[in-house]
């Protein structure tokens, strides 16, 4: 499980060296997953649907205290145990975020 908050890129500034793996999503398009170069802590993804938009790993941030989920993805994948509660779920990406 991983909780990502969807930002305009231009939002996002980073200090040091960051290194890119290119995945390969269910679409079949790019994932350009991005990680910190000096320890490998996950930070974003950046796709090519929806433009203009990489997604930061919540657990990077000093206080994700204060978001709340507005939709479930990849539910097809979750667990037994997961409680997805009252909020919209979809199996994989929805066509509009």
């Amino acid at each position: 499980m991983s909780i990502i908050i969807a930002v305009p890129e231009g939002a996002v500034s980073v200090e040091g060296t960051v290194k890119t793996f290119d995945d390969t999503g269910d679409s079949g398009a790019t994932v350009k997953r991005q990680f910190c170069g000096d320890c490998g802590s996950p930070l974003f993804s950046i796709v090519e649907h929806p433009p203009g938009l990489i997604f930061v790993k919540a657990g990077t941030l000093d206080d994700p205290s204060g978001l709340k989920p507005s939709f479930h993805c990849y539910t097809k994948s979750a667990q037994d145990w997961v409680e997805l509660g009252d909020i919209p779920s979809f199996e994989t990406v929805p066509d509009q975020l």
